[in-house]
């Protein structure tokens, strides 16, 4: 329902929250006035085997052309590789400061490399530098014996985090992307692990936007381009072998519009470069991305009966974005489908209806609606007047 079509004394009772966010997706012109189409033309097609466009923080897929297509991920497996070190750091399992044995096993990793020699002590901030800017197979080793005692062991743990990020067309067995028959992920997988490494440990994403990193006196450049030509993009990771061909993941952000774009299988490092660029230039041209709700603003208090109070305050567990094309949000409409009948107790997080999200009369966007707090029951008296009152409620009904 739109928020003009309610009786002025209903729409009086609404919580000044709920009021701005109706106002912020409500049609701005008059309803017998037209409105003009947006203008979004068909994707880039890309010299690639697979690519997905995704907006970071509502989640949409933009746009995808085998993007769950399980290929070789070479050095973009090091994402989830610093994903799984970020996260010991963050759960204070590890320090930045730990200083880390350098085994032959380590030193010996062939590919790109970092320089550590066997027998030294480096830091993990140092070996995590050396993952992401520099692609170090030898310091990703290292930092997985250090986590996990064993590559092999901490490839379990890879393959854990992939199933909690809901990564269904992934699979790892080693901590470095170098070529194994068994190790595979998919643009879709790679770009719903970048915005977890966006949005779970922001205060480590500043690495991936580094440009170069010196170790043992040995400067070497990020291989992501776009960092350079495009001062939008600030992340994330490259990758390369002969059977995986060159890809990459990045992000970049304009305004309040972050995407992330992965392109898989391309024929050279400036393909990657260019390809990935054509994605991303064209989600922030034809595409928006705003704010519905903030998570816990209260957007509704319904009825509740037999409970210590009367009404319960009802919102959303996260904040709400929405991805949509340019021109269309003012097209858009929320409307809050509420359980009919609330009735104590209730528990804090229990949901209890759905917000939904509309373009004319199609759903684009659902999210449960919960309570944000816990109600109990009510004393004897009353149960038994909310429960008359319920009962010639349903009779007027």
């Amino acid at each position: 329902m739109r928020l003009s079509a309610l009786p002025a004394k209903f729409r009086q009772l609404l919580p000044a929250t709920l009021t701005a966010c109706v106002l912020l997706i409500q049609p701005a012109q008059a309803q017998d006035q037209a409105l003009p189409d947006s203008m979004v033309p068909s994707p880039p097609a890309l010299s690639a085997t697979s690519w997905l466009l995704m907006d970071a923080n509502s989640g949409e897929v933009l746009v995808e052309n085998d993007a769950d297509k399980p290929l070789p991920p070479a050095s973009l497996t090091k994402m989830m590789t610093a994903y799984i070190v970020e996260r010991e750091i963050d759960e204070d399992r590890v320090s930045p400061d730990d200083q880390v044995s350098v085994s032959e096993n380590a030193w010996r990793t062939g590919g790109s490399r970092m320089f550590i020699k066997e027998g030294t002590q480096v830091s993990i901030d140092d070996l995590l530098k050396g993952v992401v800017i520099q692609s170090g197979n030898d310091a990703s080793v290292a930092l997985a014996e250090y986590i996990a005692g064993s590559e092999s062991a901490f490839a379990d743990l890879m393959n854990q985090q992939a199933r909690r990020l809901g990564m269904e067309n992934s699979h790892f067995v080693n901590a470095t992307g170098l070529p194994h028959e068994n190790h595979y992920a998919s643009a879709k997988d790679l770009a719903i692990l970048a915005k977890h490494i966006i949005k779970d440990y922001p205060d480590h994403y500043d690495t991936y936007s580094q440009k170069y990193f010196t170790y043992n006196d040995i400067r070497q450049p990020n291989r992501n381009r776009l960092l350079w030509r495009d001062p939008s993009v600030d992340g994330l990771k490259t990758g390369h072998t002969e059977a995986a061909g060159y890809c990459l993941v990045a992000s970049a952000k304009k305004d309040e519009t972050r995407l992330i774009a992965v392109v898989m299988g391309t024929g050279s490092d400036e393909a990657r470069a260019q390809e990935t660029q054509k994605l991303l230039s064209y989600g922030f041209r034809f595409f928006e991305t705003f704010k519905l709700y903030d998570a816990g603003a209260v957007l509704n208090e319904p009825r509740i009966w037999g409970g210590a109070k009367d009404t319960l305050r009802l919102g959303v567990s996260e904040d709400v974005y929405l991805t949509a094309p340019q021109g269309k949000r003012e097209e858009m409409t929320a409307r809050l489908d509420i359980q009919e009948t609330i009735k104590a107790p209730i528990d804090a997080g229990q949901r209890v209806g759905t917000l939904k999200v509309l373009l004319q009369d199609d759903v684009v966007k659902e999210q449960p609606l919960i309570a944000l707090e816990s109600i109990e029951e009510g004393g004897i008296f009353k149960r038994i007047w909310d429960t008359v009152l319920l009962f010639v409620t349903g009779l007027f009904d």
